[in-house]
């Protein structure tokens, strides 16, 4: 019982605050710059660029972590150069899609560190209290 208690206190949800709005604010930047030529100013996807917001983008994401779109991204974005962004700029960019979806900000920001964004669970739809 204290081993769950444990990894409850130590698990988080997408919908806990995990990133900072100053955060999503670099990521928005970097975002417009980085991602909006294949995933529109409105994420909203474009050829073979996937939407990254709205239900769609929610539903393909839910139930996986933070670090499984963290690692999309670290390895696949941007599109025509893999892996040029850091990993802070990535925890950047996630934190402003995180907020574009209608996630809470909260105080800290989100880690670029993958055991840490492996304990944040990626909710469509936020948790019954």
């Amino acid at each position: 019982m204290v081993a769950a208690t444990v990894y409850a206190q130590q698990s988080a949800s997408v919908w806990d605050g995990v990133y900072t709005q100053q955060q999503a604010s670099r990521g928005k930047t970097l975002s417009s710059k980085e991602c909006a030529s294949c995933h529109g100013e409105a994420l909203d996807g474009s050829g073979q660029a996937p939407p990254l917001s709205g239900a769609d983008f929610k539903g393909n994401w839910n139930g996986q972590t933070a670090d499984d779109l963290f690692e999309k991204i670290q390895a696949s974005m941007p599109g025509d150069q893999p892996g040029k962004l850091s990993r802070e700029q990535n925890a950047d960019i996630l934190a402003f899609l995180l907020g574009f979806n209608g996630f809470p900000a909260g105080p800290k920001e989100l880690p670029s560190d993958a055991a840490a964004l492996q304990k944040i669970r990626f909710e469509a739809a936020k948790p019954s209290p």
